[in-house]
């Protein structure tokens, strides 16, 4: 036994170790799948070897125009080819990738080029006007901004600004990528959404966007050749890390500028799409479409939803149309998706409503992660009852390595040795976890704890409920009270009476919501509803 602890000459060489990154998987597609269809937007179809060669030119420009390794390179860009190209090209030249929100105000777009330091800014003409704006308000120095027309979409350039296509000529197609020496190295800088002060920067590191783009597959049983829709926007998570991960099986990225169910109907049908990622809005989407948003198609679509948890009458609808849904759960702090409801097929006798609500739960961790599990107050983990409810913590690869320039909210959200994601959730049998809420978001009425989510999937069951949102209102009897507000569907109607009584059939009745508002429910980018807002909604109600 003796020899084992004898280790000269077991060294690491360039022979028997590389630092762990994406980049990896589009250098190697495009010797492998060099013909392969990689990336298409309309009547862009450009091969592996076609988007290798434009992205080591953007890297290549960008290098020439000052950017250096470390350096913040940020893009204001809807899913098109650009952001697609951005995702590698920026990290091929050392840099770190900054995808910002489209739909961000001037102020936090403004404070996020000058918290991230920005050197460059890749900007769709849409978006160039808020750009500039931010830009007039910056402290620091303003980045050198790009700009990305699009004139598929008839958004043509404004022309105050180097066009795209012109700056990425200026780089050099054999261009050695810079990869990075250690995959601890920065990769990406992503901003939470800020509801409540300024957005916090979440820096991911090469290590765990690659180990993402291996666990994904494995849980997804993802196969060679897929052709991916880009629904989830590329600025929240790095679009899940799929864009990173479709050269490693030679998929087709599909973008898609701005989401409907006539264009998701459209690319199924006209680009044979087998997969996609989306929030339950998006499912809420296909199922509500009218029927000349509708096509036909003739094979099952995979489907990956997160951002909140799913109503089951969704999944029951969306699944008769020809979709499969895998639900899965993260945060940004996570790279995205972290834990996966895996089947088991000895659920396969128990009646239809509960396997709806067994696949409605969030599942367990993905093989990338060290664990995910619901503890208490003092850490423990909490009993596999599927009642006691605690927090979900998690610790693995694909935890972001902190909050840029905020090393308190950093030990705060790793205290214990596990990152905190202040989501309330019960575990069953198997370490399933199944979140009952947000910690801000579970209403305290009359001493009892009530989950927003379990009334929002009572609603969802009602015919004319498009969309549901449950808060707090306060109360000054109980302190205070479940108010929902809802969002109908097209040519329905409903009273508020008619709701609660409706609730009242599936709820206990102090679960029921005491006040319904019926309104156009604000929506984030990603589709996630906006309760802050609604929260102070009903303060005034």
């Amino acid at each position: 036994m003796g020899w084992l602890r004898d280790e000269t000459g077991l060294d690491k060489t360039s022979a028997n170790y590389a630092p762990l990154t994406p980049l990896s998987h589009l250098r190697r597609a495009a010797h492998i799948f060099a013909n392969r269809e990689a990336l298409v937007y309309g009547a862009t179809r450009l091969t592996y070897g076609q988007y290798h060669r434009r992205v080591t030119q953007l890297a290549s420009a960008l290098t020439k125009a000052g950017v250096q390794p470390g350096d913040v390179v940020a893009t204001i860009l809807p899913n098109i080819p650009a952001q697609s190209e951005a995702s590698f090209a920026v990290p091929a030249c050392g840099a770190v990738l900054n995808t910002i929100n489209t739909r961000l105000d001037v102020d936090t777009v403004a404070y996020i080029f000058n918290h991230g330091e920005a050197k460059v800014a890749l900007v769709d003409s849409q978006f160039l006007p808020l750009a500039m704006l931010a830009i007039e308000q910056m402290d620091g120095p303003p980045p050198l901004v790009i700009e990305v027309p699009d004139t598929q979409a008839g958004i043509p350039a404004i022309g105050e600004q180097q066009d795209y296509e012109d700056f990425l000529a200026t780089g050099d197609p054999e261009f050695a990528w810079i990869m990075p020496t250690d995959e601890w190295e920065s990769l990406a800088l992503n901003y939470t959404s800020g509801t409540t002060g300024r957005p916090k920067g979440v820096v991911y590191h090469h290590r765990g966007a690659y180990l993402m783009t291996m666990g994904t597959p494995i849980s997804w049983e993802l196969p060679l050749f897929l052709r991916y829709l880009q629904i989830v926007p590329l600025f929240h998570c790095n679009g899940w890390n799929h864009t990173w991960m479709l050269p490693a099986l030679g998929g087709t990225a599909i973008c898609c500028r701005d989401i409907s169910a006539a264009a998701i109907y459209k690319a199924i049908d006209d680009e044979a799409v087998t997969h996609f990622g989306g929030a339950p809005i998006v499912l809420n989407l296909i199922v509500n479409a009218k029927d000349a948003e509708r096509r036909a198609f003739d094979h099952v679509v995979q489907v990956f939803t997160a951002g909140a948890p799913p109503a089951p009458a969704t999944l029951v609808a969306v699944k008769k149309l020809g979709f499969n849904v895998k639900h899965v759960y993260g945060l940004t702090e996570t790279y995205g998706h972290v834990t996966e409801c895996i089947w088991d097929s000895t659920w396969d006798i128990l009646p239809s409503d509960e396997q709806v609500a067994i696949r409605a739960r969030q599942g367990v961790a993905f093989p990338m992660m060290e664990d995910v599990t619901v503890v208490d107050e003092n850490m423990q983990q909490v009993a596999m009852d599927g009642a006691t409810q605690g927090e979900i913590v998690m610790r693995g690869n694909a935890v972001m390595k902190g909050y840029l320039k905020n090393p308190g909210a950093t030990e705060k959200a790793f205290a214990g040795g596990y990152f905190h994601s202040e989501d309330l959730a019960m575990l069953h049998p198997g370490r399933m976890i199944q979140i009952s809420d947000r910690a801000k978001d579970i209403i305290i009425s009359g001493g009892e704890n009530i989950s927003s989510v379990e009334i929002e999937a009572a609603l969802m069951h009602h015919p004319a409920v498009n969309l549901c949102a449950v808060v707090a209102k306060p109360d000054e009897k109980w302190g205070e009270v479940p108010c929902a507000f809802v969002e109908l569907k097209e040519g329905t109607s409903a009273q508020e009476a008619e709701i609660i009584a409706f609730t009242r059939t599936r709820l206990a009745g102090f679960k029921c919501p005491k006040r319904v508002v019926f309104q156009e429910l604000p929506k984030t980018s990603t589709g996630k509803i906006q309760k802050f807002e609604l929260r102070m909604l009903a303060k005034r109600l």
